[in-house]
């Protein structure tokens, strides 16, 4: 497998970004991100996606009901192509359409928390729960943790040094994939920038917070694909939605230190699988954990930890079925906070 870094959360003054595509994908190039998809809400933009600045550009859309008070049910759709918004106010009907046509579906920052300093910073969380059908969640979204941070006293820190106040996913979403996980049988997770280049306005005073290239380099999706990029389009677009589709992919925030080279592996006795796969035990399962650089990893089963290790390597042998992951914790800035989050590896 090939590993890939992609950043699937991201918007175009189509909707409410400032950045037109070109100018995105070139500024993902300077942060040595691989793969790009555009979602503008309710939105399909048409004519762009290809090759630009050595990017793959696709195009998907975060589709939801304007008419909704209070807003909610945000969807990140992938692959599904033109006309998907008409059914945004029947949120089973919109999963059914978006697999009918092949294409894949995450709730967006699926738990949000508002901020009480401005109401464009307002929570904006999946409810209808009750729908059966998610290809998987969002499980990190640094704008959504951003928006948190975004309360007094400490609102002058989150506006002028940010990383300061990113600590991982929360453990309330984490939670919600573990129970979904058991639910569904199966179910992945990305994480994204969720990149809208805002320029804040004060006077004659005008500031861009969080432009496109420094959010690339912080919370991005690494996917694990067949075989390097070919440069031809439609070949290479297939092989990202298809690890997308599989859960080969792990979470990664990469701006102290990349999260490249992570690897999550499992084996009984001449099984083997890799993030996102399942097999049947033959035997004892070894698991095998690496890491670019030091930190805390914990082993996860059906979201409980049965084993942790300080450094870049953690194995662990299981006889238990259940669905494993990995998170690992990296001291940046003062303070543990979340690296890395692997998809499952499921074991029957």
């Amino acid at each position: 497998m090939i590993e890939i870094v992609a950043n699937l959360h991201m918007h175009t003054p189509y909707s409410d970004g400032t950045w037109f595509h070109r100018d995105i994908a070139a500024a993902a190039s300077r942060a040595r991100i691989q793969a790009i998809c555009v979602t503008d809400h309710n939105v399909h933009v048409g004519g762009v996606e290809g090759y630009h600045s050595g990017v793959l550009v696709l195009v998907g859309e975060e589709v939801h009901d304007y008419s909704r008070r209070p807003q909610a049910n945000h969807l990140l759709t992938y692959g599904a192509g033109d006309g998907i918004s008409t059914f945004a106010s029947r949120s089973q009907k919109l999963m059914d359409e978006i697999h009918a046509r092949g294409g894949l579906a995450f709730p967006a920052h699926p738990i949000e928390y508002a901020s009480p300093l401005d109401r464009e910073l307002d929570k904006y969380p999946w409810v209808d729960w009750d729908v059966r059908g998610f290809d998987g969640i969002e499980i990190w979204n640094f704008m959504t943790e951003w928006k948190r941070s975004m309360k007094l006293p400490q609102a002058l820190i989150a506006f002028l040094f940010p990383s300061l106040l990113i600590r991982g996913p929360f453990r309330p979403t984490l939670n919600l994939w573990d129970k979904l996980i058991a639910r569904e049988g199966r179910m992945n997770g990305i994480g994204n920038s969720d990149a809208h280049g805002i320029v804040v306005r004060r006077g004659p005073i005008h500031k861009t917070i969080f432009d496109y290239a420094y959010l690339f380099r912080c919370v991005n999706t690494h996917l694990l694909i067949d075989k390097p990029l070919t440069r031809d389009f439609a070949t290479d677009k297939r092989m990202v939605l298809d690890a997308l589709r599989a859960g080969r992919a792990f979470v990664g925030y990469d701006l102290g230190r990349s999260s490249r080279g992570f690897s999550f592996k499992a084996a009984s006795g001449t099984a083997r699988a890799e993030m996102g796969e399942d097999f049947k035990r033959r035997s004892i399962v070894t698991f095998e954990v690496r890491c670019p650089g030091v930190g805390l990893i914990k082993l996860l089963k059906d979201g409980v930890v049965v084993a942790r290790s300080f450094g870049r390597t953690l194995h662990h042998q299981s006889i238990e079925p259940g669905a494993y992951r990995v998170e690992v914790y990296r001291f940046f800035r003062l303070w543990m906070r979340g690296w890395i989050f692997s998809n499952p590896i499921y074991i029957t």
